[in-house]
């Protein structure tokens, strides 16, 4: 196989064909591969707003179990108050049997 000469006009017509082909195949796969860098780019930016959504709504349910404001939370203490109110008079009634006491035995030591 005998080399073409240097200067021959269609050794350099077909150099140059091939110089653009590898060009173009290079510009392609570039192309392609920031065409695939901007994909990923937005998936992962819809990624980070859905997560950023999500704890957002974290945050604001956190925030109204700290304020107490769930329903269960109203029901709880609303049961907690009523107990409160309702609760057995201890104190009240140990004066009670207290007083009892002293006038029975009032009662008791006035009838000797």
């Amino acid at each position: 196989m005998t080399q073409p000469a240097p200067n021959d006009p269609a050794s350099v017509t077909v150099e140059l064909e091939r110089i653009r082909r590898t060009i173009e195949v290079g510009f392609t796969r570039t192309g392609g591969d920031l065409a695939l860098l901007v994909q990923r780019n937005d998936t992962t930016d819809a990624t980070l707003k859905e997560v950023g959504r999500r704890i957002d709504n974290v945050d604001g349910r956190l925030d109204t179990l700290e304020r107490g404001e769930t329903d269960r939370q109203k029901r709880e203490q609303a049961r907690v108050d009523a107990l409160e109110r309702n609760r057995w008079p201890l104190p009240s009634l140990a004066a009670l049997v207290g007083l009892c006491a002293l006038l029975l035995s009032l009662w008791t030591a006035a009838n000797r």
